[in-house]
């Protein structure tokens, strides 16, 4: 479905002002209609609420809030907002942490306009796009992470994500109000769900290492 680009409202953010002017003049001047651009987080929140555009693209790292918490709160509050984000950012925690959170789109800073509009078609119809400058392996990492993630229950995500907070199961459990053997009952199966050896600590190596993805689950 080909949708006029003067039809598409978009909100920029990016807390660089060259990197913010090029890509709000590249936009203008290619003929979508920006409503608003933002040069920290929080700005970038307040516009998308207020404004409601189809599209914002935010630059991961802003200073007060990140593009991954206005993603979340925007989504708290039921925008209906599509988001894609632009980061110089190829490694792996990134990109799953923005497929955990369900982003639409995930640019790389060195892609060209053209693969921007590339993104944005693709955003508008209801589909994905990743940078064609990211690793295929990369991806198929994270996707296969995500579906390990889906095969887990309420209650291993809610002790997965006090693991990633490096909390004991002793102190897991007095949270939770269990025994112990019932969160090591726990550990046991969240370790066979996403394919772990069963070595001591590797659970635990392995939620702090992928904390922001759990975070978001």
């Amino acid at each position: 479905m080909t949708i006029n680009k003067k039809d598409i409202s978009i909100v920029v953010a990016d807390d660089h002002p060259m990197l913010l002017k090029g890509l709000f003049d590249e936009l203008i001047e290619n003929g979508y209609n920006v409503v608003g651009q933002a040069d920290n987080g929080m700005k970038a929140l307040e516009l998308i609420l207020t404004l409601e555009p189809k599209l914002a693209l935010l630059d991961i790292e802003m200073p007060l809030l990140s593009a991954f918490e206005v993603v979340k709160m925007a989504k708290d509050k039921l925008t209906e907002t599509k988001f894609i984000l632009l980061s110089y950012h190829k490694e792996e925690e990134y990109v799953l942490q923005a497929k955990a959170l369900k982003i639409n789109a995930y640019l790389l800073k060195e892609d060209s306009f053209f693969t921007i509009e590339r993104c944005i078609d693709k955003v508008i119809n209801e589909e994905s796009f990743f940078s064609p400058h990211l690793k295929n392996t990369l991806l198929r990492n994270t996707s296969d992470k995500l579906k390990q993630f889906s095969q887990l229950t309420a209650s291993e995500i809610s002790i997965l994500k006090r693991i990633a907070q490096s909390k004991s199961s002793k102190v897991i459990a007095e949270e939770l109000g269990v025994s112990i053997r019932t969160i090591d009952n726990h550990r046991t199966n969240i370790i066979k769900k996403i394919e772990l050896s069963k070595e001591t600590n590797t659970l635990t190596n392995w939620a702090l290492l992928n904390k922001k993805a759990i975070s978001e689950l």
